[in-house]
C-alpha cells in the first residue's frame, strides 16, 4: 500500500480584499460615490443632449456619406454610448432604446444592410423621450415605442438570418 498525502494550499481571496475587505463590500463608500453622483445630476440633461448632438451628426454622416463601414461604426458607438448613459442621466428607457439600435446594427458583418427606416426611427425616439421627458417605460408612449421597436428589430433579424 503507497502512501498518498496531499497539501491544501489556500488561496487568498483578492476580490473580497478589493471590495472592501473582509467584511464586505464597503457601504460608506458607495454612499459616497452616489452623493457625488447626485450631486453632478443636474449636469445629466446637457451632458445627455450633448449626447443625442453626436447621435445625430452621425445619423447625418450617414445620410450624407452614405451607410458605409466608417459611418455606420460612428454610429453604432454614439447608441452604445447612450446604450450605457441613459440610466444614469436618469432615462433608463433611453437605455432600451439604444441598446435596441445596438442591437440593429451590432454585427459588423450585416450592418450596412440595416434597413435606415429602422435606424432612424430608433434615432427619433431617443430624441423624442428627451424633449417630452419620457424617462421610463411604464410611460405608455415609451411603452409602445420600445416594444414596437424591439419587435421590428427582431422581426428584421430574425428575417434576416433565414
Amino acid at each position: 500500500m503507497t502512501n498518498k498525502t496531499a497539501e491544501v494550499i489556500q488561496v487568498p481571496n483578492m476580490l473580497k480584499l478589493k471590495v472592501g475587505g473582509r467584511g464586505g463590500i464597503d457601504m460608506a463608500a458607495i454612499a459616497k460615490a452616489e452623493a457625488a453622483l447626485k450631486s453632478l445630476s443636474g449636469n445629466f440633461a446637457q451632458w445627455l443632449n450633448d449626447e443625442i448632438v453626436k447621435l445625430e451628426a452621425a445619423r447625418q454622416a450617414v445620410r450624407s456619406e452614405g451607410l458605409t463601414a466608417a459611418t455606420v461604426e460612428t454610429l453604432y458607438l454614439r447608441a452604445h454610448d447612450l446604450k450605457g448613459l441613459g440610466a444614469t442621466y436618469e432615462f433608463p428607457l433611453i437605455t432600451r432604446l439604444a441598446a435596441s439600435l445596438c442591437k440593429l446594427i451590432d454585427d459588423p458583418e450585416t450592418r450596412l444592410a440595416a434597413p435606415m427606416f429602422l435606424v432612424d426611427a430608433h434615432i427619433d425616439a431617443i430624441k423624442a423621450c428627451v424633449r417630452d421627458d419620457i424617462k421610463v417605460d411604464t410611460h405608455p408612449v415609451g411603452k409602445a415605442l420600445v416594444t414596437e421597436l424591439e419587435a421590428r428589430v427582431a422581426d428584421y433579424l430574425g428575417s434576416a438570418a433565414a
